[in-house]
């Protein structure tokens, strides 16, 4: 047998749009029925629109993986990218990695995507392209890191960590895809 386990098993277009779509639509659920139970979450009309928008956005480039490949390692590879893309700006606009999220400083992870994006244009999303582009984009994101450690915050120091933890996921997803032929 070729591939790995999760390619011996093909799963339906339809399912990988059930789960994406139904996460976006129980994330963005959540902070609305917290808001029913505490008054520590206080969401506007505005947070809401944000929010939405940012989950919009990751579903449709979910949405575009789901058309571009056959391959679940590939899918899953994108999923952990655009995730980890969607978990940073998240992360930054609600509370900031370097301080508050008032915090110029925090417009170096901007670069990090920016980083992400262009190499995933360069690689016209295919896998070998997409392995090469996400370890270049673990690898600024770890600067962030030294960065962070330089300038005092250990905030940046540590998310670093985590943040190439799921960048290297992704390349190692699209490396896997790449070998096997599938995208």
């Amino acid at each position: 047998m070729t591939g790995t386990g999760l390619e011996r098993v093909r799963l339906p277009d339809e399912l990988w749009r059930i789960v994406v779509w139904g996460a976006a639509a129980a994330l963005l659920l959540l902070p609305w029925i917290a808001m029913q139970f505490t008054a520590e979450v206080n969401w506007t009309a505005f947070d809401f629109l944000v929010f939405g928008a940012m989950l919009a956005t990751a579903c449709i480039a979910c949405e575009i993986a789901v058309r571009i490949s056959r391959s679940n390692v590939y899918r899953l590879a994108a999923a952990i990218a655009v995730g980890t893309s969607f978990l940073l700006v998240w992360v930054n606009l609600a509370v900031g990695i370097i301080g508050s999220e008032h915090n110029p400083e925090n417009l170096v992870y901007a670069g990090v995507l920016l980083v992400a994006a262009i190499g995933a244009a360069i690689a016209r999303l295919r896998a070998s392209g997409m392995a090469r582009a996400m370890l270049v984009t673990a690898s600024v994101h770890a600067l962030t890191g030294v960065y962070g450690l330089a300038i005092g915050s250990m905030e940046a120091a540590v998310s670093a960590i985590v943040f190439v933890a799921a960048w290297l996921a992704s390349a190692w997803g699209f490396h896997r895809a790449a070998r096997a032929g599938q995208g």
